[in-house]
């Protein structure tokens, strides 16, 4: 053999024995060696205490997801037993997180390219306590100071795959969200099919969307308090985390309660690595909207029970903030029924809920907390003195600055008493920064249209309100179905109403407001049944008083009514019936809630003069003092004189009359008089 070819067999004898000398010192080498330097260096690099109590071991493999050559490069199995990583110096407990066994696959190859490729983690017996303090701080986040500002990016990258785990236990002690629970995870008996949770239509539809989500492999139980109220839950998870396959959807089953309210959903969660994307049928039910804002923070009115189903899709990545979209959802409030959608978006410098609801079936003790009235429970809870009618309970105006929504809402129809003629109802709501506006309202009420506008800054205090209301064509035989003689009435109710108050209750709005209201009636009947059929006990007294028990036809009332600083003074009202009109005047306070009013009769002819005297209301709201005046009544207004010299603005209760081609307005000849006499 020739010395060249001896030096290369040399050659290569030597790189053999040194590469199996390596392999041998790979295969038996302790790798427990290692653990004080990997120690000390992990928790220099977190600036925690990290240490690898039990053994760590390296084994080799033969990968089978690789081909050719590369198939024949050995990757090695790194597994670490009893693994505790520390709190920061702040944190109340020692412990941040320990495992009592990790499993992980690196590939070599890989490394060549400075990127730290690890397909697979499996991490056995997880124990983590999270913690964060009302200033922010919490032990899930590593600051590395102005250390990791210095320093220049690694070139190194990670590609992390799936991570699969089995039990596991976290307790969670959130300042912040005023949190503090505990949650165990647990595998179950076998895998239950996704499919067989969520129902067919929805995996269809996931499989439509992505890839066929894994199976519900582990159950969870948490329990605790959440934001001052006792919660608990239950449900299911996927049991392989994909952080690099966005194809991949992790399944979620959740069952919690906090109170009375209830929460249930089941779906995925999408690309789990970047949190980006939820995706859940969810089932919400509860014993009041009002509720759940202290558990998420939405502003909602007072309800009855109420139950809802939909869909929840949400996208976490916007960086305007996560928008949540409540889709096609359908449920019940009372019971009424409930259908439509809901956006809300976690933005700055306040969320808002956006959307549009429908109702087709609203019965109104159900809307009654929508629009104010308070409920049963309210009532019992109500420290109304008893010697005032009007609500002195305030409005939670605090709430209004939690949030912005933008908000409409259509009842098709409204299911009521039949002394109550409303039928339907449509409005927009829209809060911005405390100020909540209704505009419009509109109410279905006897056949004509109720059209409101309602402002209410919150942003100032007291509160300021404005009010400004249309009333049209009220039919009175719709007003008031039960009345007899009102059947064939082609009567109507028409009126308008502007009305500015402050004050953080209906009593302090109306006892500071300003403004007037102007109604006219024509066609109509007044009697006593009928006041008291509206629980008028002093209107009952009054006409009884004034007609005896008669039922008497009206041609004509109209009402103009001033309102300054609570205090409401009549420029106009008066009475035209067959044989008599009758004056009002005086004053109604509303601040002090007293009455101050003189009726007036005055004979058409000669008959009613004899029989009738004027007539005073005095005492409260909520005790009325009616009587008669015993010597007669001196007039102290224009509104207390004859019909023909009433000085008084008509103009606008002119306007007020509706054309009708069935028959003439009996209001019209009355107020037209007025305003001859005025011109006079």
């Amino acid at each position: 053999m020739a010395r060249s070819g001896k030096i290369l067999v040399g050659v290569l004898g030597g790189l053999a024995v040194l590469i199996v000398a390596l392999v041998v010192l790979v295969a038996t080498f302790d790798w427990n060696r290692l653990k004080p330097r990997i120690n000390a260096q992990v928790s220099e690099a977190l600036d925690r205490p990290f240490a690898i109590e039990g053994e760590l071991a390296v084994r080799w493999r033969r990968p089978a997801e690789e081909s050719g050559w590369r198939a024949w490069v050995p990757w090695p199995q790194i597994s670490a037993e009893a693994l505790r990583l520390g709190n920061p110096d702040w944190a109340r407990g020692e412990r941040f997180v320990s495992l009592e066994r990790v499993e992980l696959e690196l590939a070599p190859l890989a490394l060549l390219g400075k990127t730290v490729r690890i397909p697979q983690i499996r991490l056995t017996g997880a124990d983590a306590s999270l913690e964060r303090l009302a200033d922010g701080r919490a032990n899930w986040t590593f600051d590395q100071g102005d250390k990791a500002r210095d320093e220049a990016p690694s070139p190194w990258t990670f590609d992390i795959g799936t991570v699969q785990f089995d039990r596991a236990r976290i307790r969670l002690d959130d300042q912040v969200l005023k949190a503090d629970l505990q949650a165990d995870v647990a595998p179950l008996g076998a895998p239950i099919p996704f499919e067989q949770v969520v129902g067919k239509a929805q995996a269809e539809r996931a499989i439509r969307e992505g890839a066929r989500p894994q199976d519900y492999a582990f159950a969870w139980t948490a329990q605790g308090r959440y934001r001052g109220q006792p919660l608990a839950g239950e449900g299911k998870v996927g049991g392989l985390l994909a952080l690099q396959d966005t194809r991949l959807p992790f399944p979620v089953q959740v069952d919690l309660r906090a109170g009375k309210t209830r929460l249930r959903a089941e779906g995925v969660l999408v690309a789990p690595r970047q949190l980006s994307a939820l995706d859940l049928r969810l089932r919400l039910s509860g014993d009041s909207l009002a509720n759940l804002h202290s558990l998420i923070g939405v502003t909602l009115p007072d309800t009855a029970a109420y139950s809802t189903r939909g869909r929840l899709t949400a996208d976490l990545r916007d960086p305007e903030g996560a928008e949540y979209r409540y889709r096609e959802f359908s449920g019940k409030i009372g019971d009424s029924d409930i259908h439509g959608d809901l956006t809300y978006v976690a933005r700055q410098p306040r969320p808002k809920l956006s959307g549009a609801l429908t109702s087709n079936q609203l019965l109104f003790r159900d809307l009654g907390p929508l629009i104010g009235a308070d409920t049963e429970a309210e009532r019992e809870k109500s420290r109304q003195p008893p010697n005032k009618a009007l609500p002195v309970e305030e409005f939670r105006t605090e709430r209004w600055r939690d949030m912005d929504a933008d908000v409409r809402f259509e009842g098709k129809r409204i299911v009521r008493r039949k002394q109550l003629p409303i039928t339907d109802l449509s409005t927009h709501v829209q809060l911005e920064n405390g100020r909540l506006r209704l505009d419009p309202l509109r109410l279905g009420v006897a056949g004509g249209r109720l059209d409101t506008t309602v402002s209410l800054d919150g942003r100032q205090t007291p509160l300021d309100g404005r009010v400004r209301m249309s009333i049209r064509g009220l039919e009175l035989k719709r007003l008031f179905p039960t009345v007899e003689t009102m059947r064939d009435s082609l009567g109507e109710l028409n009126g308008d109403a502007r009305l500015r108050g402050t004050g953080n209750s209906v009593a302090a709005l109306l006892g500071s407001a300003d403004g007037e209201l102007k109604l006219l009636i024509n066609d109509g009947t007044i009697s006593r049944a009928l006041m008291e059929l509206a629980g008028l006990n002093v209107g009952s007294y009054v006409v009884e008083r004034l007609f005896g028990d008669e039922e008497v036809p009206i041609n004509c009332a109209a009402a103009d009514i001033g309102f300054k600083n609570g205090l409401a003074t009549p420029r106009l009202f008066v009475f035209d019936t067959e044989n008599a009109v009758v004056t009002i005047d005086g004053s109604v306070n509303f601040k002090s809630e007293a009455l101050d009013i003189d009726i007036v009769p005055k004979s058409k002819g000669v008959r009613i003069i004899s029989l009738r005297s004027p007539l005073y209301v005095r005492g409260t709201f909520k005790n009325p003092d009616p009587g008669v005046h015993a010597e007669g009544l001196i007039a102290r207004g224009a509104g207390m004189v004859a019909l023909g010299s009433v000085v008084a603005p008509v103009a606008g209760l002119l306007a007020l009359i509706a054309p009708s081609a069935e028959q003439p307005n009996r209001c019209r000849p009355m107020l037209e008089q007025i305003r001859t006499s005025r011109a006079d």
